[in-house]
């Protein structure tokens, strides 16, 4: 049986992989890939306290993220192509579209 700890650890470091990634990165997609490593990196921590405490609520609250995580990235991509058809770039310091 591998410990609660491990888990959170691995939880921990998957999160803060794509926080750095949403600060430093400039591309859209790589944004939009590390916003979904950090709602995977609560996900395996809600898991894993459901499965620590014996209960199947962080699995059913897992399952309502993982599908409003897929109802977002498939908004998320059209809003993409959307400004890229418009500006012709990914990189989010040139994309200016809401500014007046």
């Amino acid at each position: 049986m591998v410990p609660l700890s491990w888990y959170l650890i691995l939880s921990a470091i998957l999160f803060t992989i794509g926080a750095v990634g949403v600060f430093l990165k400039r591309n859209v997609i790589t944004i939009f890939m590390c916003i979904e490593l950090m709602l995977n990196a609560v996900n395996l921590t809600l898991v894993a306290f459901s499965s620590f405490y014996k209960q199947v609520y962080g699995q059913l609250f897992v399952f309502i993220v993982m599908t409003v995580a897929a109802a977002e990235a498939g908004v998320g991509l059209a809003l993409v192509i959307s400004v890229f058809r418009n500006r012709e770039t990914l990189d989010v310091d040139k994309s200016n579209i809401l500014k007046l």
